[in-house]
């Protein structure tokens, strides 16, 4: 019988959109706000840093997924080169951190539909977006990528926007009731660190948050057309998506707004544009915030169901999971993924919201994880497997400096969530996950060894 495999129906155009989608967080339009309020102007500096690192894990990535055009996902990858039980614990764990993704975001699409219908209750939007994103994920991966090309399209725009408003009222000198809409309100206000290092320290848990996801491109890269071409161009974009979208965007908001000016309970796209007369301000950032999040939880019914499917076919997940239809797309994972998230929506009504963050906040943790064995890969693939190294053309730079300096970013990131109060918990529940999967893997594995002994 022949081997099922994925359609490859994403388009150029497609991936390039996936990868701004998935570099632009619905934090920069929410949490802005907070993030500059922490930091001051020196979060411009955060998320340079950030944006060069998580630059130099995607080209990592992009390395490893190109040695073998075979590789669906980095669960593959690890598969090779770091054996069954990492994969199934990253296979696991990346599915997780989606899953609780999907559930926050369904949540947030009730209540930004309550903005415009109060009388609504929160979870029948929340149930309608995912059965909408379940019946165009069920037909063909080109209506994923066309829905994530919209999705994306709507943020681009709403930054852009924002961008060149700003720029006409800093170049005017627009005043504000702040003063005047000038470059120098960058430093005028206690200089680029106003809270000191602490401030500038903390603030990197929110802009790493803000980069969940940018690892998505990745698993596009078993369904797109040409990727020997399109996944190196999504990838080497990524500075320059970092440098227009999220410093221009920040640059603009605290040269129009001194940064102790912006509230941080409002979003700061909403200020700017009310600022310049847009009275509809608020509802048009609610509008981009909507379709932000049903653009994550779109790319969550996507990679989770994809991630079942790489278990699946390694039967590290039950294997009617690695079921396609005739449209080459993994049915039963999807339906699997979509019934998961719908009880943790269900879940998020009845618990307290507590235990929610809870959930959201070990995602990120696993998030961190899930970079860092990336990293690990690498380094494993290119002392093993140099002969694959030396006819890759997408190579990750300044190799193996790049992967030390990555994971001592990421232990870096791990200190900092363990000085704030609201993520120190995270770190010590994290662990009983990773636990747990180690049981169920080594149980699964005894079990197998008894089937096939009993067989002999």
């Amino acid at each position: 019988m022949q081997e099922q495999k994925l359609a490859r129906g994403l388009k150029n155009r497609h991936v390039q959109l996936i990868a701004i989608g998935g570099a632009i967080g619905t934090g920069l339009f929410l949490g802005a706000g907070k993030s500059i309020h922490l930091a001051g102007p020196s979060i411009l500096f955060a998320y340079i840093i950030t944006g060069m690192i998580c630059f130099l894990i995607m080209r990592s990535l992009g390395e490893l997924l190109l040695t073998n055009l075979e590789y669906h996902s980095f669960v593959d990858f690890v598969q090779d080169y770091l054996g069954n039980m990492a994969a199934f614990i990253t296979g696991w764990t990346y599915w997780f951190c989606w899953i609780s993704i999907a559930m926050a975001d369904l949540t947030a699409i009730g209540l930004y539909t309550q903005y415009w219908f109060p009388s609504v209750p929160q979870w029948v939007p929340g149930l309608i977006a995912l059965v909408i994103l379940l019946i165009m994920n069920l037909a063909t991966v080109k209506l994923f990528g066309e829905m994530e090309f919209w999705f994306a399209l709507i943020k681009v725009i709403a930054i852009l926007a924002l961008i060149v408003i700003g720029i006409f009222m800093i170049i005017k000198g627009f005043s504000t009731d702040s003063g005047p809409a000038t470059f120098a309100n960058l430093w005028n206000h206690g200089g680029m660190f106003p809270n000191g290092i602490n401030g500038f320290i903390l603030s990197f848990q929110m802009v790493v948050f803000a980069f969940v996801g940018i690892e998505l491109v990745g698993l596009t890269a078993g369904e797109t057309e040409n990727p020997e071409k399109v996944l190196p161009k999504a990838i080497n974009n990524i500075p320059l998506r970092i440098l227009i979208f999220y410093i221009g965007a920040l640059l603009v908001i605290m040269s129009i707004y001194p940064w102790n000016a912006i509230n941080p309970a409002e979003s700061p796209f909403v200020q700017v544009f009310v600022a310049v007369g847009i009275g509809a301000a608020a509802t048009i950032i609610n509008f981009v915030v909507l379709t932000s999040a049903a653009s994550a939880c779109n790319s969550a019914v996507f990679s989770t169901s994809r991630m079942m499917y790489s278990l699946a076919k390694d039967k590290n997940a039950p294997e009617a999971l690695a079921k396609l239809t005739a449209n080459k797309v993994p049915s039963n994972a999807l339906f699997f993924s979509a019934v998961v998230v719908l009880i943790g929506v269900v879940l998020n009504y009845t618990m307290p919201e507590g235990v929610f963050t809870l959930i959201t906040s070990i995602s990120t943790v696993c998030f961190i994880f899930i970079w860092g064995i990336t990293v690990i890969c690498h380094l494993k693939y290119r002392k093993t497997r140099p002969d694959l190294a030396k006819v890759n053309k997408f190579k990750l730079p300044l190799y193996p400096f790049s992967n030390y300096l990555i994971l001592a970013f990421l232990a870096f990131i791990i200190v900092v969530l363990a000085l704030a109060e609201d993520t120190r918990v995270s770190l010590f529940v994290t662990p009983v996950w990773f636990i747990l999967l180690i049981v169920i893997y080594k149980v699964q594995a005894a079990k197998i060894k008894k089937d096939v002994a009993a067989k002999k």
